[in-house]
């Protein structure tokens, strides 16, 4: 399967949160991308409604409720 790179700019919170799977997971080796990549394979392999989802994250972010 190819890969394809695109940026990404998150939050300080959600960088340190990375940050601490990636030390979580020293054994592996893994990097951030590796790991955020891990994240989203678990989210779009779940067998829920994902655009709901990402509306109603999106949506709680810009209100500054999540």
């Amino acid at each position: 399967m190819a890969k394809e790179k695109f940026g990404v700019a998150a939050d300080e919170e959600i960088v340190q949160e990375v940050d601490e799977l990636v030390a979580e997971c020293d054994d592996l080796g893994a990097s951030r991308s590796e790991i955020v990549e891990a994240i989203l394979t678990a989210f779009v392999q779940t067998e829920s409604d994902h655009a709901r989802q990402t509306r109603k994250v999106t949506i709680r972010k810009r209100k500054g409720t999540l």
